[in-house]
């Protein structure tokens, strides 16, 4: 059985969460298929060069389709296009989607419903267009994948999808991020880590991440006084943390910026942490929160129904956009040692539930359904 895999998020600007959930999911997938089974990446047509960045271990490809990729979205939203072909089963991990080929299932997976529950947190174009790609998943999806089940009780809210076409499928930790490198001690030293502790958000910059009220929380006399470290690409909005922070009367000074970090430096900046703060206002998953979990790192979220769902006892959580509830949940942790130890040894173990060779060995099982494949049928 080969599936095919679009890869195309790993090469977007700004890959973001479901970029990593592509290569992450696509490299568990070689990890745990059976004899026969294989995994053929494709993405938009690009100078060949410039898809390195989307080659995974053990993935064939990625092959490319002869349209770039916005001509590729523009001829997908309208049902259109190429496809991939030679290929049983067709997984977009994204709602870029290609057009459902007849007898080739198709799999797709939804991160989130923020384009209908919040879609003032993304550009107007980005939402439209999501929007639009949900309804033709609904439509002709044979099934869709969301990392939680508060995503699939949204979904099913927002577009017509019967439930048996709707899959619970986690995500979890790669093990470049759980693990902490050897030369820790000089990353920590290149990367100006605060020796004495700090507060760390793990988010791309905009709006819908939170990081406003991060800043306000940390102004709150409440707040423990330790620096905020921050890691995370741009993104839209044209967020500016600094600039933020002035204008709600913090001293930039306290912040550490560190933009998009490699996966061993990111495990550096997790294990040294005092604390995670995950204050967005609408997520799917969180996985920032499984990773801090993993290193015990102790997690201040919002209380949206995904971090409840993800963390459970295991953080804790605050209202949405309650900069005082925040700063003194963190004041809380930082200070109370034995709710720190019990928030660390707890999220540990909570995070080892999540992992990608589980979330792959699921979606080889949906798979091989889909297909009608010998080895499902036959147990």
């Amino acid at each position: 059985m080969r599936i095919g895999f679009l890869l195309d998020q790993m090469l977007a600007p700004v890959p973001g969460g479901t970029g990593r959930y592509s290569a992450e999911l696509a490299a568990a997938l070689v990890r745990t298929a059976r004899s026969g089974e294989t995994v053929v990446g494709w993405c938009a047509w690009r100078p060949e060069a410039a898809t390195a960045a989307a080659a995974v271990p053990g993935v064939l490809g990625p092959i490319r389709l002869p349209l770039p990729r916005q001509g590729l979205a523009a001829a997908w939203q309208r049902g259109h296009g190429p496809a991939p072909t030679g290929v049983d089963v067709v997984h977009a991990p994204t709602l870029l989607v290609p057009p459902r080929r007849p007898g080739v299932p198709l799999v797709v997976t939804v991160h989130d419903a923020v384009p209908w529950t919040h879609p003032h947190t993304l550009t107007p174009h980005g939402a439209r267009w999501h929007r639009r790609m949900g309804v033709r998943v609904a439509r002709h999806a044979d099934a869709v994948i969301v990392p939680t089940r508060a995503v699939a009780v949204d979904l099913r809210a927002c577009l017509p999808i019967p439930a048996d076409r709707v899959h619970v499928v986690g995500e979890g930790v790669s093990e470049a991020v759980g693990q902490v490198p050897a030369d820790a001690a000089a990353r920590a030293e290149r990367l100006d880590l605060p020796a004495g502790g700090y507060l760390l958000t793990l988010a791309t910059l905009e709006p819908r991440k939170g990081l406003d009220t991060v800043l306000a929380a940390l102004r709150d006399p409440a707040a423990p006084d330790l620096p905020l470290v921050h890691v995370g690409p741009p993104g839209w909005g044209g967020l500016d943390l600094r600039a933020e922070a002035t204008r709600v009367g913090l001293d930039p000074a306290r912040l550490r910026l560190l933009g998009r970090l490699d996966d061993a430096d990111l495990a550096v900046v997790l294990s040294r942490a005092t604390a995670l703060l995950a204050p967005s206002r609408s997520e799917g998953f969180g996985l920032p929160v499984v990773e801090a979990m993993a290193h015990g790192v102790p997690v201040i979220a919002s209380d949206i129904p995904a971090f409840v769902e993800v963390g459970g006892p295991a953080i804790v959580t605050v209202a949405v956009g309650d900069a005082t509830a925040l700063a003194r949940a963190a004041a809380s942790v930082v200070s109370d040692a034995e709710l720190h130890r019990r928030l660390s040894v707890d999220g540990r173990a909570r995070a080892a539930a999540f992992t990608w060779n589980g979330a792959a060995e699921s979606l080889w099982s949906l798979y091989r359904r889909l297909s009608g494949s010998r080895e499902f049928s036959t147990g």
